[in-house]
């Protein structure tokens, strides 16, 4: 269940509602490479003391920056804020290099570790989706190291279908991890692939204002 019900599938045509479906979701907005510090804040202590991720060094700003740009270039990285603090991000990357893979990305969530349990990944993953049904996209993949209650609790809170698990795929801090993997289905799948919106020009498009908080 995404978090304005009349995103049904219409995207694109005259349907837009003259209000946001739920005002309150208002703390969500597009990054910009300004945020790279404050991102690199709440990725750095999962990169040295977890494995969640399975980077061994933690990127630098600058690489956080070129990270964010090449997102950008096509599809959404979005920060949480409070006030001026960032609390979170979430992002859709590519899932395969393919062409035929283009209608599905891959997405990734990180909240601060002071604002967990405060609903901030939710907030952002429900405005992620909504940006990529605008889109035009089909359908979101995300994968975890098990174990991970808080994020199998999340995926499964949006209704994310179990699709396997790789088998110690991953090693870090002397230990093998297994990794799970989830799909989601961002609208019926139609009969002919949708064309695809790209990021930089949905923001210059009315409907921007009832996505995000800008």
């Amino acid at each position: 269940m995404l978090r304005r019900k009349w995103l049904n599938g219409k995207i694109g045509v005259d349907t837009w509602p003259k209000a946001p479906y739920d005002p309150r979701m208002s703390h969500c907005r597009l990054a910009k490479t300004d945020d790279a510090a404050a991102i690199h804040a709440i990725y750095a202590p999962v990169v040295q003391n977890t494995a969640i991720s399975f980077e061994y060094e933690v990127p630098d700003t600058a690489e956080i920056t070129r990270r964010m740009e090449k997102v950008l270039a096509n599809r959404p990285w979005l920060v949480y804020r409070d006030g001026a603090a960032v609390l979170g991000y979430a992002y859709a990357s590519t899932f395969r290099e393919r062409r035929a893979y283009d209608w599905g990305v891959e997405v990734s969530v990180y909240v601060h570790a002071d604002a967990r349990g405060r609903g901030v990944g939710k907030e952002l993953y429900a405005t992620l989706f909504d940006v990529l049904r605008a889109q035009n996209y089909c359908q979101v993949i995300a994968g975890a190291t098990l174990p991970n209650e808080q994020s199998e609790r999340l995926h499964e809170a949006f209704g994310f279908t179990r699709v396997g698990v790789f088998p110690s795929v991953g090693y870090k801090f002397g230990k093998w991890h297994d990794v799970i993997f989830w799909a989601l289905a961002l609208r019926e799948f139609p009969a002919r692939a949708p064309g695809l919106i790209n990021i930089n020009e949905l923001v210059q498009r009315p409907e921007w204002q009832w996505l995000t908080s800008e």
